[in-house]
């Protein structure tokens, strides 16, 4: 039995069909399947069901999986011993980063990065919260950015920055006259919101939950980006919120459209967070030390009212 078959294992479990597993794990198809047979003729088990489509695990399959993957975490943290002894900061690293921060942070840091850190190779993902929570706990990413707190006992949270919001009312809009608007001004009925599975979408629904209206429009949209809000927003369509860092490359007209948030400002709190499991920790800190100083000053970083991100 080795390391590479239990991968192979584990990416067949993941993708469900012998091609994608060869594909993720750069080998041809044959070779994955012989060294799953090989996999499976040391272990007088069978693990895979061929006949089913998509295949899936057998009952044993599964178990083997489940260590399979326990055993290959360990084997990781091997690697990132002899890593942090010979002080490396390099090699492969899976980072998940929730859709409505991946646009406007990492131009930030990136670049930056990497000229600094050249040996390592950042795989990023964008993905939602459920997904990167799964995935950590998995052990299918490294770390990941998301929105704050997440009450998961196994996932340690290490805040890089505050991040208000920032409501966005065309001048027809009867909230356009404020200079600033609060809280209780809003009406959730009359908000215009990202679709369900986005952490920001539920933000807002937390912030403005007091004021729901049982009273609903004649219409309801929700969409996947902020993009598509903004344009629904300036044909009339009412108003939405949004993160401060999706405002400053807003073209100069739409800018005026925006109204701040009295003191102190409803937030979300950005992190960059990990498995307890603590792997990789050289280059997790690596990564928080240039997002701070690359995002310093661009957001609040006290003084907020932190909005959680779970749906109350």
């Amino acid at each position: 039995m080795t390391l590479t078959q239990l991968q192979y294992l584990v990416a067949l479990s993941k993708h469900q069909n012998f091609t994608a597993a060869a594909e993720h794990c750069f080998v041809t198809q044959p070779t994955l399947s012989m060294q799953i047979l090989k996999l499976e003729d040391e272990l007088s088990l069978k693990l895979i069901n061929r006949s089913t489509t998509p295949i899936s695990l057998t009952s044993a399959g599964k178990k083997i999986v489940r260590q399979a993957k326990i055993i290959l975490r360990e084997a990781d943290r091997v690697k990132d011993i002899a890593n942090q002894e010979i002080d490396y900061v390099g090699g492969e690293f899976k980072l998940g980063v929730i859709p409505t921060i991946m646009p406007t942070l990492l131009p930030t840091f990136l670049a930056s990065f990497s000229k600094k850190y050249p040996e390592v190779k950042l795989i990023l993902k964008e993905i939602n919260t459920s997904q990167i929570i799964r995935e950590l706990h998995e052990g299918q990413i490294d770390a990941a950015i998301a929105a704050t707190p997440l009450h998961e006992k196994k996932i340690i949270e290490i805040p890089l920055y505050y991040e208000p919001f920032v409501a966005y009312i065309p001048k027809k809009h009867k909230l356009s006259s404020k200079k600033l608007i609060d809280a209780n001004d809003l009406n959730l009925s009359e908000v215009l919101l990202l679709q369900e599975g986005h952490c920001f979408r539920d933000g807002v629904i937390n912030l403005c939950k007091a004021n729901s209206s049982d009273e609903a429009n004649s219409f309801s949209i929700e969409s996947g980006s902020f993009e598509t809000l903004i344009q629904l927003c300036d044909k009339g369509l009412g108003m939405t919120l949004l993160p401060y860092l999706h405002t400053p490359n807003l073209k100069k007209k739409q800018r005026q459209n925006l109204i701040q948030f009295s003191a102190p400002p409803p937030a979300r709190e950005v992190s960059l967070i990990h498995h307890k499991s603590e792997l990789k920790m050289k280059l997790i800190k690596a990564l928080e030390k240039e997002i701070k100083t690359k995002i310093k000053g661009a957001v609040h970083l006290k003084d907020v009212q932190i909005i959680s991100p779970l749906l109350k």
